[in-house]
């Protein structure tokens, strides 16, 4: 391997290394968000309130897409993400009504 390659290899490692680390952060984040949601489906459940609310769904939609241009992230991904996310809290809540 020449230098210009060690150099490349280092410098893949290092982007690796990060993404690990953001991986972990996004697991975290994740795990935290859903010890939220989960809560509201219980309360929910507890008041005999709709397991989704499609009006607030379409403002967090509109709200992640801002937020996703703002980063440099392509919106449209950032969209299909959110959708499969509220799609498990709903899925969460429908099984606290169901308790």
């Amino acid at each position: 391997m020449n230098e210009t390659q060690k150099r490349a290899a280092e410098v893949l490692k290092e982007h690796r290394e990060s993404i690990d680390r953001l991986d972990a952060i996004l697991v975290y984040t994740l795990g935290e968000r859903f010890k939220h949601t989960q809560a509201v489906g219980k309360l929910k459940a507890e008041h005999n309130l709709p397991p989704s609310d499609p009006a607030r769904e379409e403002k967090q939609i509109a709200r992640l897409e801002d937020l996703a241009k703002r980063a440099d992230l392509d919106p449209e991904f950032a969209k299909e993400f959110l959708k499969f996310i509220i799609q498990e809290v709903i899925h969460h809540h429908v099984k606290h009504q169901d308790c």
